[in-house]
């Protein structure tokens, strides 16, 4: 018998929330520190490190992200772990689309778009293909959220 995948309560979504900042903030500086090679994977899935400008801030901001390579493109679901609201890095590439993404110890200059309908039916397969649990993150918010993509292109 399947379980039945069901909105996060309030008090799971605190915690997750804590859970993956105190987590990111680790995976963000070993993966820097070792110039990607460590921390560089997530349940198997490859992790790239998110630089961008927080909206209200100015400050720079970085994220350890799961991601799907597409030539020169990068993809990046604004997923949250499945959560009713989106992550902050999600508003801020909405409000500056420019940004820089680590692959290893590679960085590239970026601009962020959210996925057309077009571009989600071609990657969201992908996503699915290399991280199972996305295709639970989209269960979970159906009817609360959607879950955006965002495709860079090298600027």
């Amino acid at each position: 018998m399947a379980k039945e995948i069901v909105p996060y309560t309030e008090k799971q979504e605190k915690f997750g929330t804590a859970l993956i900042k105190f987590f990111g903030s680790l995976q963000v500086k070993v993966y820097r520190l070792s110039g990607g090679r460590l921390m560089n994977k997530f349940l198997g899935a490859p992790v790239a490190i998110l630089t961008h400008v927080g909206r209200k801030s100015g400050q720079l901001r970085r994220t350890p992200l799961l991601y799907l390579e597409d030539g020169e493109k990068v993809v990046l679901a604004a997923s949250k772990g499945g959560m009713s609201k989106p992550p902050l890095w999600k508003y801020n590439l909405d409000a500056n689309p420019q940004c820089e993404i680590q692959i290893g110890p590679n960085n590239h200059l970026m601009n962020a778009h959210v996925a057309s309908s077009d571009e989600e039916d071609l990657y969201w397969p992908q996503l699915i293909e290399i991280y199972a649990d996305f295709e639970e993150y989209r269960t979970r918010t159906q009817g609360v959220r959607h879950i955006n993509l965002y495709v860079l292109e090298p600027r």
